[in-house]
């Protein structure tokens, strides 16, 4: 159990306390959740580039590292799609668990190949870019509601109604793209008799 392994493990343990304190109607909640993914993002960001540099490479890191990111994604999302406070649809809630799916199939097969699917540059910016729009919709709760922050009408109105189903749409579209390129680079495993 090395270093990696250790924040990997950190970031699955602290998804109950991020659902947790997004549904608790305590003091500061969203305020407490922010903190909580966050932290969550980091190590994301720290295992493996620890695991790389330090040759510290396992296949625990291999299997749950991706998974732990996927499971952190999707939890957010999908609190966002049932929260009122929160302008989001079922589209692209759907959209991203699908393609994620879709790539531990793949994986699945490559691993069948003895092929190791690594993560491409299109899935590290989606991933990075998903992250950081959770990150900024959970500052924005944050202010809104922990701290009551009364901003103008027409400003609200615009982060509620423009920015955040934007920051989700992109994050939507990257996902899609980078989705695509991996059934493209993947598709001899999916049309293979063997």
């Amino acid at each position: 159990m090395n270093l990696p392994n250790k924040l990997t493990l950190m970031r699955v343990f602290l998804i109950p306390f991020f659902l947790l304190f997004m549904y608790l109607n305590l003091p500061f909640h969203f305020a407490v959740a922010l903190v909580i993914f966050g932290i969550a993002s980091i190590t994301d960001a720290l295992d493996g580039k620890i695991a790389r540099s330090r040759n510290l490479v396992t296949n625990f890191g291999k299997f749950l590292d991706p998974l732990a990111d996927k499971v952190l994604v999707i939890a957010a999302l999908a609190v966002f799609v049932e929260f009122k406070e929160v302008n989001m649809s079922a589209i692209p809630f759907i959209i991203i668990t699908a393609r994620e799916f879709m790539v531990s199939g793949l994986r699945l097969l490559a691993a069948n190949s003895g092929i190791v699917v690594a993560a491409g540059i299109w899935g590290k910016l989606k991933t990075a870019f998903t992250m950081a729009a959770i990150v900024a919709i959970l500052f924005w709760l944050s202010l809104c509601f922990d701290f009551g922050i009364n901003f103008p009408e027409a400003f609200r109105n615009a982060v509620d109604n423009v920015l955040i189903p934007v920051l989700i749409w992109i994050s939507t579209i990257l996902t899609i793209i980078s989705g695509v390129i991996y059934l493209k680079g993947y598709w001899n495993l999916i049309d293979s008799d063997k």
